[in-house]
């Protein structure tokens, strides 16, 4: 078995036991069918991204970013996301805010804010035309479809609460395990024959992943989480 597939079945055992361990805290009723999705969903958008393990080939040729895997996970979870077990609206995929919205986008604008000022004194030079279009675009698109669109609702019904969860924090453990696992896809690879975890790397992903939730929560959109994504990983490439 490839590095790759044994990382993300180490992500998928992770969620699965995290899920477990929500369930019989909260004394939640579990549904097995919407858990199986979720982890079905991490592995298929996993083969997707990483263009199908290799047998896709490099569309983009002489590039840095893999701009062919990006792209192929997002036409993947946006047929996902039509689906009517799921639906557009339901997965985020949807411009209107939901009232109270306000309070989430003045957050952002203070967390942007904060980003720009760290951008700009610790500036090194701006990065090339293609680095900058890709950070602008594809992590924030791909990534929050997944994570806060069809995972998210996936995991939220599999921990009985609908598309509206019972809040913990304002998220629902739905949006907590979502964000474990995208902390887990920065954090915890399958290098030469062993896990290596990097507590910093997890720490500066899942942590901003929760606030990311908690906009998704408020919103009810994808709109201000792929917004805040790519501020987030954009702003450097500016400086």
């Amino acid at each position: 078995m490839s590095d790759a597939l044994i990382e993300i079945a180490l992500h998928m055992a992770v969620v699965l036991a995290l899920a477990l361990v929500a369930a019989v805290a909260t004394r939640s009723r579990m549904h097995p069918g919407w858990l199986a999705v979720a982890l079905g969903l991490m592995l298929l958008r996993d083969a997707l991204v990483l263009r199908g393990y290799g047998l896709v080939p490099e569309l983009v040729t002489g590039s840095d970013w893999n701009w062919t895997g990006k792209v192929l996970a997002t036409a993947g979870l946006l047929a996902v996301a039509a689906l009517p077990w799921f639906g557009m609206r339901r997965c985020g995929v949807t411009l209107r805010q939901a009232p109270g919205s306000a309070a989430a986008w003045w957050v952002f604008c203070g967390v942007a804010a904060l980003i720009i000022v760290l951008a700009v004194v610790g500036r090194d030079g701006a990065d090339d035309l293609e680095t900058i279009a890709f950070q602008w675009t594809m992590p924030g698109i791909e990534e929050e479809l997944f994570y806060r669109g069809v995972l998210l609702l996936a995991l939220n019904r599999a921990l009985d609460g609908g598309d509206d969860p019972p809040r913990l924090a304002g998220i629902g453990w739905g949006g907590v395990l979502a964000s474990v696992a995208f902390g887990l896809g920065h954090a915890l690879p399958w290098r030469d024959g062993a896990p290596a975890f990097d507590v910093m790397a997890f720490a500066l992903t899942g942590g901003p992943a929760l606030l990311i939730a908690w906009f998704r929560a408020r919103t009810r959109s994808l709109v201000l989480p792929v917004l805040a994504h790519n501020t987030a990983n954009g702003v450097s490439t500016l400086f």
